[in-house]
């Protein structure tokens, strides 16, 4: 698979929610060359409001068994997976929920009306939640997608990111917890356990992993990341956001290493903008920096 066919993978669908924007992005390249899309991603004409959340449909191509992770917006969200279904393009066998939060699992209860039955996968506080996958636990979609459960408490205890393969492909959805240059304010945990989803789980993965996390917050972040490290990779991310309005899946673990500033926390530049060499000390500073940043 060519670069150029890497960037095709992802056809984006508009949403209109003032808030936030729940995007369904169709994935069957990745695991597969069998359906090929083109080479968009959200049209023009989807562009309204204020928008920054993702919802993914993941298809296995061979089976066509899918499941959608994080669809919190039914009145956005239903109409595509009825179509999908409908049209014999999917077999829904499920919901996967990165985190208990309504912008992630607040439409859980609607699917469900539309859908009963349904399966979902996801944290021990989820709406609804089936099954609690253990830290590590695998399990599959279709026949050729692995999926891995990564505990990764902290902005919510119930975190959960899930590392996907089929052989040749590899990402991950990360939710609240990894952004693209960025993490997710520690709501319900501590700087410790940031540092361990980040750079002892997360960043332990394969570094070709593509990252799809469930927010677009890549222009903020790396705006505060150059403000403390001023280096060749969080330039290329800062060009890149002046000519991109989105990010998931354009950036891999190995992209995370070089331009998060989180998950370089033992950078000499980082521990001079932060007065802490202490890593956890660090970690904790720099996200009190980063909520009071208005740069």
């Amino acid at each position: 698979m060519t670069s150029a066919d890497r960037d095709d993978l992802v056809q984006a669908l508009p949403s209109k929610r003032s808030n936030y924007k729940p995007t369904i992005c169709k994935l069957p390249q990745l695991f597969g060359a069998a359906v090929s899309l083109p080479g968009r991603c959200v049209p023009p004409e989807a562009r309204t409001g204020s928008h920054d959340n993702y919802a993914y449909v993941v298809i296995d191509d061979k089976t066509k068994d899918a499941m959608i992770v994080d669809p919190a917006n039914p009145p956005e969200v239903l109409p595509v997976l009825k179509e999908l279904i409908d049209s014999g393009k999917i077999n829904f066998k499920g919901i996967i929920n990165t985190h208990h939060h309504r912008d992630h699992a607040g439409g859980n209860a609607e699917t469900l009306k539309q859908y009963p039955h349904t399966p979902i996968i996801g944290g021990k506080d989820c709406d609804q939640v089936t099954t609690t996958p253990k830290h590590n636990e695998t399990f599959k979609i279709g026949e050729g997608i692995n999926v891995r459960a990564i505990h990764t408490p902290c902005h919510t205890q119930d975190s959960i990111c899930y590392f996907l393969e089929d052989g040749e492909e590899k990402v991950v959805f990360t939710g609240d917890t990894l952004f693209i240059a960025g993490c997710g304010r520690f709501f319900e945990g501590t700087a410790e356990e940031m540092h361990e989803a980040l750079n002892n789980r997360l960043g332990k993965l394969p570094e070709d992993t593509r990252v799809y996390p469930g927010h677009e917050y890549t222009k903020s972040n790396i705006k505060f990341g150059k403000s403390v490290l001023d280096t060749p990779a969080v330039r290329d991310l800062v060009q890149f956001c002046e000519e991109n309005e989105e990010t998931q899946g354009k950036f891999t673990i190995g992209d995370e290493l070089k331009h998060n500033v989180f998950m370089r926390i033992e950078d000499p530049e980082i521990q001079k903008a932060t007065g802490e060499t202490d890593p956890l000390k660090v970690m904790q500073k720099l996200r009190d920096m980063k909520n009071n940043f208005r740069g």
